[in-house]
């Protein structure tokens, strides 16, 4: 065998070459023989010397995209996601057959020679000669590195791919000139590690580790020397030799390669024979990437994530900035999503809504004081197919959430009742709440220009049997709309905003919410995500924290680790304790006794409230105990559904409250994530109750209609009124018809 080299420097021979190899090539354009490219160099016979020497020498190599993995609280894997499934091994850890396979094939003068192979440069030049054209390249495995560089940069880029991988003198004369750099910069082992790391093997698998995965489900350094050959094969052209499609055409070339290795002596003729002779022992790994392979139904949370990621200046200035890093990848994403939280999520959606129903359902858990997602759930899966979507319904458009969000109904109702305690309200407070009304006017707004009911708009509660006075604690607990109209008339509508900007409650598009009084019935768009952080700040007394999934990043570049700064949760007082403790006394009495009664948990304290719009397009629940909040979610994504005289789940229902559909869901959610978990108590107040003799009856055809199951006067008006001026107002809120947008299926979708 020849002596073959593996340092870093070129020998005086080795230098002789490249001199003589350049000059061939210098002589062979200013001859121009054969050569009708040249032009494209741009380089005239005179000045070709001086054009080469000109061409840059610093080959600016970019790190190599690998795989990224997303990790759950506890360090379980949840997705793999990448641009190109790349994992980068150091050469010890690829098998030596491998190694001389590849070398073999491609290069086989590869430790002989320098930059260039002389002897193929000849060679190639005469049959470029005879053929007219550039027929033949003579790229050493050096030049090809270079190549492959070029296209790793390009990335995605069709044009630069293009012009990365055209045959022409002037490409030729480029790679030439930067593999000299590389031969002298790196040495033989350390160009033959990066080439076998950055090479494209078929089957969306980059580098040698990927392609051993993918083709034979085992480690690069595990590789025999039949499937080394194989794999070494397939890299002239991974289409017409990917042995899944064509077997016999890729078992032709492994033998090529195979015969190979045995004339210049890595194996022996026997061997080869024998190898040749051996199946091809395929054991093929699909791939597997994406946010749609997450486990525990954690897609949605997993493409949250990536949104996330591509939003925080923190991983760049720009978002293309942080794209080329995300796609980058070699990341390792540590989130805050908890497996069991998220595991009774996904249970109870799937026990409460099926996959085929008419409506979705979605649901979001947040950690009160952190600010933490924990878990994201929804009825219908994350995927392209029937009865699937990509469409994240728990959090808002820009994080991949429907365009606006869902009208919330009455779980807005403790915003304005926080509002009022806040400007000095007693808990006791007491308004005349009839069964029907006009918008009281004029309504006080932050600009100062009082707001007019010039349509002379009414709101309803949701049962004739509603009739005042109440006092705070039960209009809260039965839900009652007239009730908290004139509370908002009371104080005005800025306290109102005021406190919905202090719990960062935006509409599901991003826009700030309207300042007209139908907001405090929930009429417009919120996402999930939103509600279910806004209620963690009554949890937390009074303290609201920005929502947080990612705890902590490193990236691999190379063989080294790096820790990325990661967004933290900004936690500040959007109230004082009194408030946030007083909304939670009035918030058990929902589930005590109110129209929340079914959602109730038996096991630890805990409160919340229901919603639900006009015709019964939404359902909400939105509730806490100390320790946890979340939000659920049941209703049409396109607004086109009327719950009435439907069957969710499997059981029918004449009309949907929020306490019929999405209170169980909750209550089975939070029961599961919080099984074994501590059970704090709140900080409650006194708040005295009514006078029990005062109109004592006032509710008795209520109950006698609707027996006390959790219904109980949930209101239904609500969702129709829009943020116009006077508050005049469509059937379902004034949605556009574009209330669901999303990329579409395949390659242009999200991933």
């Amino acid at each position: 065998m020849p002596k073959k080299r593996s340092g870093g420097g070129l020998s005086p021979t080795q230098q002789a070459a490249k001199f003589l190899g350049v000059s061939v090539l210098a002589g062979a354009v200013l001859a121009g023989i054969a050569l009708p490219a040249v032009g494209a160099l741009g380089l005239a016979a005179k000045g070709s010397v001086e054009g080469f020497d000109a061409l840059p020498t610093n080959l600016k190599t970019p790190p190599l995209s690998q795989r990224t993995t997303i990790l759950d609280a506890e360090g379980g894997t949840i997705a793999t996601v990448y641009s190109r499934d790349r994992t980068v091994v150091d050469l010890k850890d690829i098998s030596p057959y491998m190694q001389k396979a590849i070398v073999a094939i491609e290069d086989s003068r590869f430790y002989e020679h320098g930059a260039i192979d002389l002897k193929g440069v000849l060679r190639a030049l005469n049959k470029n000669a005879r053929s007219g054209g550039v027929s033949e390249g003579a790229s050493t495995l050096t030049q090809q590195y270079v190549k492959n560089v070029f296209v790793e940069e390009a990335g995605d880029d069709a044009t630069k791919v293009a012009q990365a991988t055209q045959q022409t003198i002037g490409r030729k004369i480029q790679e030439l000139k930067l593999a000299i750099q590389v031969e002298e910069e790196l040495g033989k082992k350390k160009i033959l590690e990066n080439y076998l790391n950055i090479t494209f093997f078929g089957q969306q698998a980059y580098g040698v580790e990927a392609a051993s995965q993918r083709y034979f489900s085992k480690h690069a350094k595990d590789l025999t020397v039949q499937e080394a050959a194989l794999l070494a094969g397939i890299v002239q052209s991974p289409s017409r030799y990917d042995p899944v499609n064509d077997e016999a055409e890729a078992t032709k070339r492994r033998n090529v390669v195979l015969n190979r290795m045995a004339e210049v002596g890595d194996i022996s003729p026997a061997q080869a024979e024998k190898a040749k002779k051996a199946p091809l022992g395929l054991k093929v790994s699909r791939p597997k990437n994406g946010c749609i392979t997450a486990v525990n139904n954690a897609g949605f949370f997993c493409d949250y994530v990536r949104e996330v990621f591509l939003s925080e200046p923190v991983f760049g200035k720009t978002r293309k900035d942080r794209a080329k890093v995300w796609n980058q990848g070699g990341l390792t994403i540590r989130t805050t999503l908890d497996p069991q939280a998220q595991e009774s999520v996904q249970q109870s959606l799937k026990d409460h809504v099926y996959q085929s129903d008419s409506v979705a359902a979605a649901s979001t858990l947040v950690e009160p004081g952190t600010g933490k997602v924990l878990a994201m759930g929804q009825s219908k899966p994350y995927g392209y197919g029937k009865n699937e979507t990509e469409i994240n319904y728990s959090v808002d458009h820009s994080s991949g959430g429907s365009n606006y969000g869902f009208p919330t109904g009455s779980t807005f109702k403790p915003f304005v009742a926080a509002a009022a305690l806040e400007e000095g309200r007693p808990a006791t407070q007491e308004y005349s709440s009839p069964y029907e009304m006009p918008y009281p006017e004029p309504v006080q707004t932050c600009s100062g220009k009082p707001w007019l009911n010039t349509a002379g708009e009414k709101v309803p509660n949701e049962s004739e049997s509603e009739v005042g006075p109440y006092r705070l604690k039960k209009a809260m607990a039965l839900s009652v709309n007239t009730y908290f109209v004139q509370m908002v008339a009371d104080i005005g509508l800025c306290p109102v905003m005021k406190m919905t900007d202090a719990l960062h409650v935006v509409q599901g598009s991003g826009e700030k919410l309207p300042e007209v009084p139908a907001i405090s019935l929930g009429s417009k768009g919120v996402s999930p995500l939103t509600m279910a952080s806004a209620y963690a700040a009554f949890a937390s007394r009074g303290m609201y924290c920005t929502p947080i999934v990612i705890e902590s990043i490193t990236q691999k570049i190379g063989d080294k680790q790096q820790s990325l700064d990661v967004p933290k949760s900004t936690c500040s007082r959007a109230m004082s304790e009194k408030t946030a403790d007083t909304v939670s006394t009035l918030l058990q009495g929902v589930v005590d006794s109110g129209t929340g009664k079914a959602a109730g948990l038996t096991d630890r304290d805990n409160a919340g409230k229901t919603g639900t719009t006009d015709e019964r397009k939404n359902a909400w629940f939105v509730g806490y105990t100390p320790n946890l909040s979340g939000a659920v979610w049941v209703g049409s994504a396109s607004q086109q559904v009327q719950m009435k005289d439907i069957t969710i789940g499997g059981q029918y229902h004449d009309l949907v409250f929020g306490g019929a559909v999405p209170g169980p869901i909750w209550k089975d959610a939070m029961t599961g994530a919080l099984a074994g978990k501590d059970s704090p108590s709140f900080n409650l107040v006194d708040i005295p109750d009514e006078d029990k003799n005062k109109d004592k009856n006032k509710d008795k055809d209520r109950d006698k209609e609707k027996p006390d199951d959790g219904n109980n006067g949930d209101d239904g008006f609500i969702a129709g009124l829009t943020d116009g001026g006077n508050g005049n107002g469509g059937g379902d809120g004034g949605f556009p018809g574009n209330l669901i947008q999303g990329p579409g299926n395949g390659p242009g979708g999200r991933h």
